[in-house]
């Protein structure tokens, strides 16, 4: 049984596509569609968008049936389709198809072919329940975003290929680490005098990517399905730095109890409780802003965004803790 799913995921897509797909040609008013969609002998409970196509039936766009069934019928689809339509390659297995759906949490793709013509349509009923752990694989390729890769791109990949794929990440790293580590060096005075603050850094440092990734994932979820503005961002910021300080008070609290009754050093305390607090907010902005920025270019924000949020968090950690450990501490 293992041998035939295997053989299964590795088909063309086009086994399961559908060809009855449900087009509209741009131009065509709302009225219109809907009084084709009345006439239609379809299966009322097949899952279905509608797809809009131009006049050489290349695909342009798609609208959700309740965006159809709510919209003016004067206007036409051109008005209401979503123009950043994802679709599924016709050489793209079954195995990849799975994914597209994990990753996008679409209920249907069309199947194009080069010139993205549709050639058919697979909807997510059409995978059976044991064919695939969804939630495992939603696990597997969140991981795999935050360090930078696609499982798409690496999977099957020859060593070298592999190597080209991973290894601008790990440059990424290397860089955001050797960063911190010259700035660390700038402040030896401060860690000198205050030794139990090299204790904490890992954990600081540790707190903060911690909620700037969760901040860049909530971010991302949120994005693939709207386009971000500036009213939309300034209450997610407002919302999620309202989070981050409580997060960052219940830290400072745990903490700086700890080092107190550890080393009876309330000014090391101090320090290191209030820059979690400042760190935490600080992740919270790099969570947010940097999909939000990367979306707004048009850039793959899952990829991009993990390496990117990490970096540039762990940077704004070393300076706001050794920051303020001089204006505290002092050299």
């Amino acid at each position: 049984m293992p041998r035939k799913k295997n053989r299964f995921f590795k088909e063309s897509i086009m086994r399961l596509a559908r060809t009855d797909v449900k087009k509209f040609v741009s131009g065509t008013t709302i009225k219109e569609a809907l009084h084709d969609i009345k006439s239609s002998t379809d299966d009322e409970n097949r899952i279905d968008y509608f797809y809009i196509v131009d006049c050489d039936d290349r695909l342009t766009g798609v609208i959700p049936i309740r965006r159809l069934l709510t919209s003016d019928d004067t206007k036409t689809v051109d008005d209401i389709m979503i123009t950043s339509t994802i679709a599924i390659p016709m050489d793209c297995s079954v195995l990849d198809a799975h994914e597209y759906f994990t990753r996008h949490k679409l209920l249907a793709f069309p199947v194009v072919d080069d010139e993205r013509r549709i050639l058919g349509v697979v909807d997510i009923g059409m995978f059976s329940k044991e064919d695939i752990d969804a939630t495992d694989r939603e696990n597997m390729h969140r991981a795999f975003e935050i360090i930078g890769l696609s499982i798409l791109q690496v999977r099957e990949a020859s060593p070298l290929r592999a190597f080209r794929y991973r290894f601008p990440w790990l440059l990424a790293t290397i860089a955001s680490g050797t960063t911190c580590a010259i700035l660390a060096g700038a402040y030896e005075a401060t860690l000198a005098q205050s030794l139990v603050l090299a204790f904490f850094m890992t954990l600081v440092l540790g707190l903060g990517e911690s909620v700037s990734i969760q901040s860049m994932t909530l971010a991302i979820h949120t994005l693939r399905s709207l386009d971000p503005d500036w009213k939309w961002y300034v209450k997610s910021f407002y919302r999620e730095v309202g989070s981050a300080v409580l997060l960052g008070a219940a830290c400072w609290l745990i903490v700086g109890s700890i080092v107190v009754l550890w080393r009876d050093d309330v000014a090391a305390s101090a320090v290191i409780g209030s820059s979690i607090l400042l760190t935490l907010c600080c992740g919270v902005f790099w969570g947010l802003s940097i999909p939000s920025l990367l979306h707004k270019l048009k850039l793959d924000m899952r990829i991009a965004s993990g390496p990117l949020t990490l970096a540039l968090s762990d940077i704004s950690t070393i300076l706001i803790y050794f920051g303020m450990a001089t204006f505290v501490i002092g050299t």
